[in-house]
């Protein structure tokens, strides 16, 4: 796939504070790309920066393989994790109002905007006050009105929040749909499951820095490397003890399984051969599953920034 999106050696800063040290990452058009951090890393300042609203103080950005410019912008929506409506005006009178910003004419935009609001079963809102909305009512106005205009780029910074289950896998299959029909999309998020089932690479922002940037099944199993998770019946404490020479963390997940059976997590000792692992599990259980235990991005989040953390101290 081309890049639609390239950052490159991106430095930011404000008073006393680095908001973004030499920071690079490239987005493969028609790709979900996540945008990774703590609070503070400098998710933010990256999202201002690729939507044209501050300019990095060195470093470049190249959008639609041209350098971004205001212009840019009519082909990127951005839903704010900050969401702003006016809360006085009628909601139909509104959406058409902002899609009337992004180019739209007032024709188009009421026809799009009125098969929107049938799908997100939000219609009999539309002569309704903002203010007479709820929080995750108003969150389907803002989605649709971010992607209304079908731009190139979509970012959406923590776009699941405030959504029950049902409303948030609603989005989940929109933002799908979007990238199924060309749509490249960025977005920020603390939600790792979401990350995990929607995203095909990520960069990893900590303390201003990109720490971790790549694809997630080849970051997943990177990190749950030599990694791998028992299926027994029988004592979880024999299989431990027949592969303790093996292993290279103390202490080992086990758990307990409706069926009787033991489910039991083990980190070996680097590039230890497979068929030995299995032979001697044989020998110690009955072994009735097996198979690699690739981490969870939660897990790798947390790991990679408390190492990051622990090697600037």
């Amino acid at each position: 796939m081309s890049t639609l999106l390239s950052v490159d050696n991106v430095t930011k800063q404000f008073v006393n504070h680095t908001a973004l040290d030499d920071v690079s990452l490239s987005v493969s058009e028609g790709s979900i790309y996540g945008l990774l951090g703590p609070n503070g890393a400098g998710k933010t300042t990256l999202i201002r920066i690729i939507n044209h609203i501050t300019a990095p103080d060195s470093g470049s950005v190249t959008f639609m393989g041209r350098r971004l410019t205001h212009d840019s912008v009519s082909h990127i929506g951005y839903l704010p994790e900050e969401r702003g409506l006016y809360k006085k005006m009628k909601v139909g009178e509104q959406a058409v109002f902002f899609a009337r910003l992004k180019g739209m004419s007032r024709r188009d935009a009421v026809n799009s905007l009125k098969q929107w609001f049938e799908k997100f079963d939000i219609m009999p809102w539309w002569d309704k006050k903002v203010e007479e909305l709820s929080k995750g009512m108003a969150q389907k106005v803002q989605f649709i009105i971010t992607v209304l205009h079908r731009p190139e780029l979509l970012i959406f910074d923590e776009p699941f929040s405030g959504f029950d289950p049902i409303n948030a896998d609603l989005l989940k299959n929109e933002i799908l749909q979007l990238r199924d029909q060309g749509a490249t999309i960025i977005f920020s998020t603390h939600n790792m499951a979401s990350v995990e089932t929607l995203c095909d690479d990520i960069t990893l922002i900590n303390r201003s820095r990109n720490i971790l940037t790549g694809n997630v099944d080849q970051i997943r199993h990177a990190h749950g490397k030599d990694r791998y998770k028992f299926t027994i019946d029988g004592d979880p404490a024999q299989l431990i003890s027949a592969l303790q020479p093996m292993l290279s963390e103390a202490q080992p997940e086990v758990e307990q399984l409706r069926n009787g059976l033991n489910s039991i997590s083990l980190k070996f000792v680097a590039d230890t051969p497979v068929k030995d692992i299995i032979a001697r599990a044989n020998e110690a259980s009955q072994l009735r599953g097996f198979n690699s235990d690739l981490p969870s991005m939660d897990e790798i989040f947390i790991s990679a920034v408390n190492a990051n953390n622990q090697s600037e101290i």
